[in-house]
């Protein structure tokens, strides 16, 4: 491997770590409610840095609706550091692959426009209140930058000295799961921007040993309301709530079954790799679902809440991988 090509994939994997860190960030701010610890954007009270004394002053005059949290305010903003290191880190990528002629410069240029899409969405994320469907975009923004960062390292690595052989039905499931995973993923951000996460405390029942109580699916579901209306702590009534939470658990399990037939569906064919892959893939998909369980019954724990976001995107991966590697060339 040449020093262009090392240096390339350091790039790559940095930007990709870096990626991983920014979602579970996100994840933490949004689950420990400090999407709105600083109520401007890019700056937190119009400093870059979170100081002390933001409570006092012109800063109280400017914001009297959103009194200054210091803990709040240096969680939002290490995630916005972050966020830019990563901007920062596409740029680089890009330019340097365009330097290069590299076969992938117009997918990091893709990279990098999502980047810039996703800044947006962090800007109105703030700007509208956590509106759910910008925090659930967000969310989705998050998860792609993420899984194509991903494909460029693993094309750098996986398509390399050698081809892996083609499984086309594998691939095809592999697909199929990566499609439900996206949209469970997207049914679990409009979960948290609805503060549904708890409308069902009871499992397998819901609420009351009811398994099927008061719900309102025709409210729950509303993508977009007009009005600057502020959505900390959620807005909708609990029928509307219990909703959308019975639809993530609904979706859970149509994903589960989809995904665990991939998974059989990958170990059953010839070849260690292709079989390792399906185990661990089987693996991250049980714990993932352990931990929405626990997440119930232990009313919505910081560490466990913060771990599934992160094992959704660890079994978003893995399943990349799997579809990547049975596809068997570049895509």
């Amino acid at each position: 491997m040449s020093y262009s090509a090392r240096s390339l994939l350091a790039l790559s994997i940095f930007s990709f770590l870096l990626a991983y860190g920014v979602v579970i960030l996100g994840a933490y701010v949004r689950l420990s409610n400090a999407g709105l610890g600083c109520p401007d954007w890019p700056g937190c009270y119009g400093k870059l840095f979170v100081m002390g004394d933001m409570a006092t002053g012109l800063m109280e005059e400017a914001y009297p609706d959103r009194p200054f949290n210091e803990g709040k305010a240096i969680k939002e903003m290490i995630h916005r550091y972050a966020a830019g290191g990563l901007g920062l880190a596409i740029f680089l990528l890009a330019l340097f692959m365009w330097r290069t002629r590299h076969k992938q410069k117009i997918a990091a240029c893709v990279l990098l426009a999502l980047v810039l899409l996703q800044a947006l969405l962090g800007m109105w994320t703030v700007t509208e209140l956590l509106k759910p469907l910008i925090v659930s975009a967000h969310l989705i923004g998050g998860m792609l930058i993420l899984a194509l960062l991903y494909r460029l390292v693993l094309k750098q690595l996986l398509f390399g000295a050698d081809q892996p052989g083609q499984t086309p039905w594998v691939a095809g499931l592999s697909l199929a799961g990566l499609t439900a995973l996206a949209l469970q993923i997207f049914l679990g951000g409009w979960t948290s921007a609805n503060y549904a996460a708890l409308a069902c405390p009871e499992f397998p029942a819901c609420r009351d040993g009811l398994w099927l109580p008061e719900t309102d699916f025709k409210e729950a579901f509303v993508l977009w309301r007009e009005g600057r209306l502020n959505y900390e702590g959620g807005r909708l009534a609990a029928p509307a709530r219990t909703a959308i939470h019975l639809a993530h658990r609904f979706g859970a399990v149509v994903t589960f079954l989809i995904i665990s037939a991939v998974g059989i569906s990958a170990f059953r064919q010839a070849g260690f790799k292709l079989r390792l892959i399906a185990v661990v893939l089987l693996g991250v998909l049980c714990a993932q679902v352990s931990l929405g369980v626990a997440n119930v019954l232990l009313r919505l724990p910081l560490p466990l809440a913060v771990a599934h976001n992160a094992v959704a995107a660890l079994l978003m991966l893995v399943l990349l991988t799997l579809y990547l590697y049975a596809r068997g060339k570049p895509a």
